[in-house]
């Protein structure tokens, strides 16, 4: 995630103990359009879609009340076709007392004035789809010339300083030999990057998926190295647990377990709820949801990045929030005075 503040970082291991004890969703994806800038490979969405239903702010309000998750998710399609989308980020962010919010985007749209106009309503990090370090990423994104806007737009954004900017790169067996290129890529521009992995869950498209033995070997190697950067200081947003959870999904093909309905869960545009973006089958409340599908959900056909965060252990949402160390200092600052 992106860096927070002291109080933000205590705020959030808070809500993340109340969320975990209280069985409440950690984090709810937003799908506020399916409508989409670019028409991605790996992908099942693509191009506008007319007359979609679509809530608006104060709908987004009361189901951010109902569900109160602790990590608002706003993505899409691509959100920045909502031009009410500021207004929708300070409903969710408000409505339900969200301490983190994520805008996921492709970059199409992104610039000065929509980067500072959503980080004033309330957005904490943006996640910025990036599958190759240079204008391959474009034949992927069915979209030409979107390397070199991002090559410009997000250096441009980082150096405002508010360190919020995270690139969002989906392994698959065409982009597995720039795994670490691209890491420097973020280095040089000055983000972070994440990693996910391909799932075919979502095009029945398997020949984007890694399976033989020499790729496999290729990905650990590479992993490995990320994980050796990350000590060394590299800005890599992955949990160490995260990016071998990567390696162990395409060694076996699936991840087992899923949490989807409980841990995490989607908002539809025209505001129902769905397990996942891979299962859409859409229910009336999350009750029905984690009754008629989470208890009974086999499906171990993906580890996208909403799983693997949703899914890690309370203690590892409490220590990367800082809380033992806050707790400390605050234990400090009652018995020493503070100096006149």
């Amino acid at each position: 995630m992106a860096q927070r503040s002291l109080l933000g970082k205590v705020r959030l291991a808070a809500r993340g103990a109340r969320s975990y004890l209280g069985n409440r969703p950690f984090i709810v994806s937003y799908e506020v359009t399916l409508s989409c800038t670019c028409n991605c490979h790996h992908c099942d969405l693509g191009g506008v879609l007319k007359d979609e239903k679509q809530v608006g702010p104060e709908e987004y309000a009361e189901i951010t009340r109902r569900l109160k998750p602790l990590v608002a998710q706003i993505s899409g399609g691509e959100p920045l076709l909502r031009t009410d989308l500021p207004a929708i980020v300070r409903a969710i962010k408000q409505g339900g007392g969200v301490p983190h919010a994520i805008v996921v985007t492709n970059g199409v749209l992104l610039d000065e004035k929509n980067y500072l106009e959503l980080r004033e309503a309330g957005v904490d990090q943006f996640s910025i789809s990036l599958d190759f370090p240079d204008e391959r990423h474009d034949e992927f994104r069915r979209r030409p010339g979107l390397y070199r806007r991002l090559e410009q737009k997000l250096p441009q954004l980082a150096s405002f300083g508010f360190k919020d900017i995270v690139l969002n790169t989906a392994i698959t067996k065409a982009n597995m030999s720039e795994i670490l290129p691209l890491a420097e890529k973020a280095a040089e521009w000055n983000v972070a990057i994440s990693y996910s992995a391909y799932t075919p869950l979502r095009t029945n498209d398997a020949g984007y998926s890694i399976s033989t033995e020499r790729n496999l070997d290729s990905l650990r190697g590479a992993i490995r190295e990320l994980l050796i950067r990350k000590k060394e200081g590299a800005n890599i947003g992955n949990p160490d647990v995260a990016l071998r959870g990567i390696v162990s999904f395409f060694e076996q093909g699936y991840m087992p377990n899923c949490k989807a309905g409980g841990r995490f869960l989607i908002v539809m545009p025209d505001g129902s709820l769905v397990p996942c973006s891979l299962h859409r089958t859409k229910f009336a409340s999350r009750q029905d949801m984690k009754r008629d599908f989470s208890r009974t959900n086999r499906c171990g056909g993906c580890y996208v990045a909403i799983r693997s965060y949703s899914e890690l252990p309370l203690l590892w949402h409490l220590k990367s929030s800082g809380m033992y160390l806050r707790q400390t200092a605050f234990r400090r600052e009652a018995v020493v005075p503070a100096r006149p």
